[in-house]
């Protein structure tokens, strides 16, 4: 029913996108006289913001055809080199490359966005490393007959594309998957796989809530589950090939980051119109791209969504050395040849600093002098992965840290 609702809503909402559509397009065409008063300028402005919070998104393409290096266009080379039901594994590089460059992992988070909201993230890391991207699946689109998709599920994929990638594979995991991707090194390493990572970087990442609460935490905590199953959870309509399936409507995971920070996204918007007026191009056309990229969401497995709820949040199974995996303990102390870095940002109110750092206490099988942890001064949650600090202090320490795990020599910061 929730899902049929959202979908009228959707239908009733088309005249009106097709209006501001119009009306945008006239009052800025430059034959009409008014499009040259301020009154016209007004009025387009208000059209295309109006435009740009109702319209419906599908997928941002990734839109990584080059790199500027040096000051230099280099082209960059992609392909899907692992193609699972709910995830393709895609992979960046290059095409100046010469030899071999260090691997990298990027596990993105499945919880809402789109995998293509790492674009500055993999943008600045492919500059020096080969990238691999977990691209997952809006899980409306996965065919039912796919089966279910749970943390289990979960974590299989993070083994099996680390086993891929070999052991000279580095795996980062941004913010929602730290604590899986933890959990798989683990494994890997009580089974004495020679596949382990040499390194595994985690950011901004519920590794222990209890370290440091916010309001998402205490909102899972609060709560008992079946009120996240009964008020979260929809049913896919059966005329998408996910229909039947349970999930986490990408939709109410917006409406619940939009929440987060209303103030905010209601003045990014006034400023939107303001810059518009003025023939502000280049902050409006960041507007855009930013919008475009966080108002895209998919539909989360409503499996994997109350399973994370349950055991990440309200257990705290990892941390209290209770977390599972088909039936066997998970025992970060084991990890012994996988360097460690964690990375927080000082101003994060999703994963406060506290919870990533909590991994190092987790994983005393590994020698003091490979633990390696960077708070990042004066950012937010999404200033750890994209943005200025990211490309000018964060990634080039997580490239020294590929290098050389037990190199600390500091980074100069911006």
């Amino acid at each position: 029913m929730l899902y049929s609702l959202y979908e009228m809503q959707q239908a009733a909402l088309a005249p009106m996108r097709a209006m501001a559509d119009m009306t945008q397009q006239l009052y800025s065409n430059p034959y009409f006289p008014l499009s040259y008063t301020r009154f016209g300028k007004a009025v387009a402005a208000g059209a295309e913001v109006l435009h740009g919070i109702i319209q419906s998104r599908s997928k941002p393409a990734w839109d990584i055809d080059e790199i500027v290096a040096g000051g230099e266009a280099i082209p960059v080379d992609q392909e899907v080199v692992i193609d699972d039901a709910f995830c393709q594994l895609r992979r960046f590089r290059r095409a100046d490359a010469s030899g071999d460059l260090p691997r990298i992992l990027l596990v993105a988070p499945m919880s809402g966005h789109f995998a293509t909201l790492l674009r500055g993230t993999v943008q600045r890391l492919v500059e020096e490393h080969e990238v691999y991207v977990t691209d997952w699946r809006d899980a409306a689109l996965v065919p039912a007959e796919a089966g279910a998709f749970g943390i289990e599920t979960y974590v299989g994929y993070v083994m099996r594309q680390i086993r891929h990638l070999g052991p000279e594979v580095h795996v980062m995991a941004v913010c929602q998957p730290a604590p899986l991707v933890l959990a798989a090194v683990a494994l890997l390493a009580q089974a004495e796989d020679p596949a382990q990572p040499r390194s595994m970087i985690l950011m901004g990442g519920p590794v222990d809530t209890r370290a440091a609460p916010t309001i998402v935490t205490r909102f899972a905590e609060n709560r008992p589950l079946d009120w996240f199953e009964k008020n979260l959870i929809a049913t896919v309509p059966f005329h998408y090939p996910g229909g039947g399936r349970d999930v986490y409507p990408g939709f109410l995971q917006l409406t619940a980051f939009l929440m987060m920070n209303p103030g905010r996204h209601f003045g990014a918007h006034v400023d939107q119109f303001n810059h518009l007026i003025v023939g502000d191009g280049d902050s409006a056309d960041a507007h855009r791209r930013f919008y475009d990229e966080y108002l895209s969401v998919a539909d989360v497995s409503g499996t994997f969504y109350l399973e994370t709820v349950d055991r990440i949040f309200k257990q705290h199974a990892l941390p209290r050395g209770r977390f599972t995996w088909m039936g066997a303990r998970v025992e970060p102390w084991a990890i012994g040849r996988t360097a460690l870095m964690t990375i927080e940002g000082e101003l994060d109110d999703i994963s406060a600093p506290g919870q990533t750092i909590a991994a190092h206490d987790l994983c005393t099988g590994i020698p003091a002098d490979r633990h390696l942890n960077h708070v990042q001064k004066g950012v937010g949650h999404y200033g750890i992965f994209n943005g200025r600090r990211w490309r000018e202090v964060i990634a080039p320490r997580i490239a020294a840290f590929v290098r050389d795990p037990t190199d600390r020599r500091t980074v100069k910061a911006a």
